[in-house]
C-alpha cells in the first residue's frame, strides 16, 4: 500500500472496550497515583527510551530530592546528573532543568495549562505536551508514542511507515476525533498501556487479553507481525575504546567528559579509542572488557587496571574515594562492567 489516506474506521470503536479494559488492568504507578503536571511531566521524559520497571527506582528518589519544579530548576547541575545515573540519554535531564528554568520564568512557576504552552518547554515534543495536557489538565489532545503507532497500524492494518510524518499526522488526527472528551488522560494512557503490554512490540501480541481482538484487522487478516512498518535501522559504528583504572590510595582517577557530544559533562574513567597509552606513571595489567550499546555507536571497551606511582593527574582529573563515587559524581552506565574491579580495590 502507498501512502494515500487509510480508511480508520476501527477506531471509532475503540473507546470504551479500551477504557473498561484499562479500569480492569492498569498497572498502579505513582505518577498515575498523583498526576499532578510535575509528575506527569517528569515520568514521561525518564519513559522515554526507558522501560516503566526501570524508572521506578530513579522516579521515586527524583520526587524525594527534587519535589517541586522550583527545586528541579535550582538544583546544582552534578547533582541532577547523579540523580540521573544510569538512565541514559542524559540530555533528557538537562532539557527537564532548562524547561523548569522556563516555567520559573516564563510562567511565574505555575506549570503551563495548555498544550501549545507546554509544547514551548525545551525537551517537550508533540507527544510529552499531550501527556501533560491530557493526564494532568483533562484536555481532548492525542498523545502519539511508539505504542500507539503499533497498536493503531495493526488494529487498522496500515502498511504504511510509521516514521512517516504524514502518516504519524494521520493517525494523529483520527485519535482526535475518537478521544473521549471526559475522560481524554485515561483514553491515552490506556492506549500506550494496551501497547505496552498486550499489543507487544519485536514479539507476537497477546490477542487474546486485547479489547480490540474482534474489530483489528491484522488480527483478521493475521498480519499483526508484519506491523507496524518501519524502514531498516543503519547499522551502529563499532569503536574499539582502551579504558585506564587508574588506582592509588584507596581511590580511583575520573575525568570529565567535554561539554558537549556523547555523555556531555559527565565524568568517566579516563578512555579513548584504542590503542592510547597510559597517561599516568604506573604498571597496567588487563582487567576486563565491557560492551556499551548507544543509538549510533557501540564501544568496545579493554579496561586495565594502573597504580599509579604518584598523586599527580593531568589538568581536569580527581582522584574519587567509595563515597565520591556513590554520592558525588555521575558515572555513566557505559562503565558499569567494571564497576565490580573497582569496587574490590576501594574496599
Amino acid at each position: 500500500m502507498g501512502t494515500e489516506g487509510k480508511s480508520m474506521k476501527e477506531l471509532e470503536k475503540l473507546p470504551l472496550p479500551l477504557l473498561l479494559w484499562y479500569r480492569e488492568n492498569a498497572r498502579t504507578l505513582p505518577w498515575r497515583s498523583d498526576p499532578t503536571p510535575y509528575h506527569v511531566w517528569v515520568s514521561e521524559i525518564m519513559l522515554q527510551q526507558t522501560r516503566v520497571a526501570a524508572v521506578l527506582e530513579y522516579y521515586r528518589r527524583f520526587m524525594e530530592a527534587l519535589p517541586t519544579v522550583e527545586d528541579l530548576a535550582a538544583c546544582e547541575e552534578e547533582r541532577l546528573m547523579k540523580l540521573w545515573q544510569g538512565l541514559g540519554y542524559y540530555s533528557r535531564a538537562r532539557n527537564l532543568q532548562k524547561a523548569a528554568r522556563q516555567v520559573m520564568e516564563d510562567f511565574k512557576g505555575e506549570f503551563p495549562a495548555g498544550y501549545d504552552a507546554i509544547l514551548t518547554l525545551a525537551g517537550v515534543g508533540e507527544y510529552t505536551a499531550g501527556a501533560i495536557a491530557s493526564i494532568a489538565f483533562g484536555q481532548a489532545v492525542p498523545a502519539v508514542d511508539g505504542n500507539v503507532l503499533r497498536v493503531v497500524s495493526r488494529l487498522t492494518d496500515d502498511h504504511r511507515p510509521v516514521t512517516d510524518p504524514a502518516v504519524k499526522g494521520e493517525i494523529r488526527s483520527a485519535l482526535c476525533r475518537v478521544i473521549p472528551g471526559d475522560l481524554p488522560g485515561d483514553f491515552n494512557q490506556a492506549l500506550m498501556e494496551l501497547g505496552a503490554t498486550v499489543c507487544l512490540p519485536n514479539g507476537a501480541p497477546l490477542c487474546d487479553r486485547c479489547p480490540a481482538k474482534d474489530f483489528c484487522v491484522a488480527h483478521k487478516k493475521g498480519t499483526a507481525l508484519e506491523l507496524p512498518v518501519k524502514p531498516p535501522k543503519k547499522a551502529r559504528r563499532v569503536e574499539e575504546r582502551q579504558v585506564y583504572l587508574i588506582f592509588r590510595k584507596g581511590r580511583v582517577a575520573l575525568r570529565k567528559r567535554q561539554k558537549k557530544g556523547l555523555l556531555a559533562g559527565l565524568w568517566e574513567y579516563p578512555n579513548e579509542p584504542a590503542p592510547w597509552p597510559c597517561p599516568v606513571a604506573g604498571e597496567a595489567a588487563f582487567a576486563a572488557t565491557g560492551k556499551h550499546i548507544f543509538t549510533h555507536v557501540e564501544w568496545h571497551m579493554t579496561a586495565y587496571a594502573v597504580t599509579a606511582e604518584r598523586d599527580g593527574l593531568p589538568e581536569g582529573w580527581l582522584w574519587a574515594g567509595r563515597r565520591d563515587l556513590a554520592e558525588v559524581y555521575p558515572l555513566p552506565s557505559a562503565f558499569a562492567p567494571f564497576a565490580r574491579i573497582v569496587e574490590e580495590y576501594l574496599k
